[in-house]
């Protein structure tokens, strides 16, 4: 068993002392002219060679000076020359790793040249320097160490040892730490060994192996210390993405939330209340603003509410005659026109203050039925029924829903229609007249079929609808056939009748529930104006949306035929052109 002589801890071999001793070196070596400590060997010896390096060329020369005057090392030297000579030769020999291999042999073999050369440059100078400090001092020789009264007895620069004379310091360093210092024979070659990982150079493979170890234990170190920072790196990254994920999904729902509330809004199904409400609503703004007089707010109110009672429109909003004038100013006019086809005779009817922005695909089903009712071949499904107000159409296809038509748009609509603002579209006119026994169809016109996102499909579909009585006709044609429904993204409007010009060219007569009484009512004048009739022309060029669905109506139905497109109405399906 080895015992440290540093801190008393015992080894069980060499190697394990080395090992033990250079812990100490790296940690307790001090400085014997600065006292700098907290550093390794290597950056010791590179200390005292820079910081130091008067000091050390002086101490030299002060061992010198003594040797060639006193003979010998017993006489009365300088303490702190010989002091600062043998720790500095003990460091620079425990150092002599850091120069090449090569210096050492060079020193052996010119020793006795650059001895004699050295003291002839130098003895001058350092008696010089002695005498002067003699006069200083006041006395006759030099007496103790120079830099034992400035810095104290010499301090050994591995263990921290303090020595009263520098060769028992000197005698402790070759004793105690010759392992260590590992001085190299001058007559030998001792290889040398370099630390693939600071370059350190080593005299001994055993002191090399275990000063590597100890980087590889240090970098062991710091990659766990890397890892651990990684890892918190990284649980931070997760937890920012996680939040910014939760954020995004949060805007996103709130998106979703308007925009869903904003279409409930648009198609009248936010429970804001339906026709009455509306209507009232209106008239009470109008009131407010000086516009209708408060006597003439409670008249219409009690129209409003007695045409709600009995389902009946009021009328207020109708306005008839209008296929006759054209079929009179056709006849005298239109110059331009080569032929031109109506429809069977219908009423305009046109939004009020209570449907006004949804209320459009009840009023055009209003103006087709009150063409129906005016046309014999549908008295037996339609008896007894006359134009109801929109409220009173919204039940009947709540009541068409009951019998079993069309339920995937029930579900769409929440199986309910009174007491909203829903708007409704060909689906709805097609299983309300059905429900009625009155025979028809959907045609899908579901993308454009000429240039410029252009229907000629749709013109030349409707032609053929009106024109198909027979050929030959005079210019103006009135025909029994129906007024058809037209419905577009946003809007629908009512087909009343086709013109084709000299040209060739097709325009649709149309009502459209958006004009007003007053405009309509122009027609009716006995010498219709042509820009009269603008607000009626529709050409090709004027629909350009992108899909259209009309309604048409072919006849009556059986009892039989009605239970049969009920059943068809279950999965629903329209005539696709082209």
């Amino acid at each position: 068993m080895l015992s440290c002589d540093i801190c008393g801890e015992t080894v069980t071999s060499e190697p394990d002392m080395k090992a033990h001793l250079i812990v100490h070196m790296e940690n307790e070596i001090v400085c014997p002219f600065c006292k700098l400590s907290g550093v390794n060997y290597g950056e010791m010896c590179f200390h005292i060679e820079t910081a130091h390096f008067e000091q050390n060329t002086l101490e030299r020369n002060f061992e010198r000076i003594n040797t060639v005057q006193f003979g010998t090392s017993d006489n009365k030297k300088d303490n702190t020359l010989q002091c600062g000579v043998e720790v500095n030769s003990s460091i620079l020999s425990g150092c002599a790793s850091n120069h090449p291999k090569n210096s050492s042999q060079c020193l052996t073999k010119d020793s006795t040249l650059k001895h004699e050369a050295f003291y002839s440059e130098n003895l001058t100078e350092s008696r010089k320097f002695l005498k002067s400090r003699e006069k200083q001092a006041g006395l006759t020789e030099v007496k103790g160490s120079i830099y034992e009264t400035t810095y104290g007895p010499p301090e050994c620069p591995f263990c921290g040892k303090i020595e009263e004379h520098s060769e028992d310091m000197e005698t402790h360093v070759k004793t105690t730490h010759a392992n260590l210092l590992d001085i190299p024979l001058e007559d030998c070659d001792q290889p040398l060994y370099d630390c693939p990982m600071c370059g350190l150079i080593c005299t001994n493979y055993h002191i090399l192996q275990e000063h590597v170890d100890l980087h590889l234990e240090e970098n062991s170190f710091c990659q766990g210390m890397d890892r651990v920072q990684c890892s918190g790196d990284l649980q931070l990254a997760h937890q920012l993405q996680q939040e910014e994920d939760r954020k995004r999904r949060s805007e996103e729902s709130r998106q979703e939330i308007e925009e869903f509330q904003k279409l409930q809004r648009q198609y009248g199904l936010d429970n804001s209340g339906g026709y009455k409400q509306q209507q009232l609503r209106n008239m009470e703004i109008e009131v407010n603003r000086g516009r209708m007089p408060p006597s003439e707010f409670h008249r219409r109110k009690a129209d409003m509410m007695e045409s709600l009672a009995i389902g009946i429109d009021d009328g207020k909003t109708k306005t008839s005659g209008i296929i006759e004038a054209l079929h009179k100013y056709y006849q005298n006019a239109a110059t331009d026109v080569r032929q031109v086809w109506l429809s069977s005779v219908v009423d305009h009817f046109h939004s009020s203050l209570g449907d006004k922005g949804w209320g459009c695909g009840y009023r055009n089903f209003q103006m087709l039925l009150s063409s129906l009712l005016q046309n014999d071949a549908y008295d037996d499904c339609l008896k007894g029924m006359s134009v109801p107000c929109i409220p009173k159409i919204q039940s009947m296809i709540e009541d068409a829903w009951k019998e079993g038509f069309d339920p995937q748009g029930a579900s769409q609509l929440n199986n309910r229609l009174q007491g909203t603002k829903a708007w409704i579209g060909a689906c709805e006119v097609y299983i309300l007249l059905t429900s009625l026994r009155v025979k028809c169809h959907i045609v899908d016109f579901h993308k454009s079929t000429g240039p410029l996102g252009t229907h000629p499909r749709l013109f030349e579909w409707i032609l053929n609808y009106y024109s198909s009585e027979g050929e030959g006709s005079p210019k103006v044609v009135c025909t029994s056939k129906p007024p058809i429904y037209l419905q577009h993204q946003g809007h629908s409007r009512t087909v009343i009748g086709i013109e084709e010009k000299k040209n060739r060219t097709l325009c649709l007569l149309i009502f459209d529930p958006g004009c007003p009484s007053r405009e309509m009512q122009k027609l009716l004048k006995q010498d219709i104006e042509a820009s009269s009739l603008k607000q009626l022309r529709k050409s090709m060029g004027n629909l350009k949306h992108k899909q259209y669905q009309i309604v048409a109506v072919e006849g009556a139905l059986s009892p039989e035929e009605k239970v049969a497109r009920r059943q068809d109405s279950q999965v629903f399906t329209a005539e696709k052109i082209p």
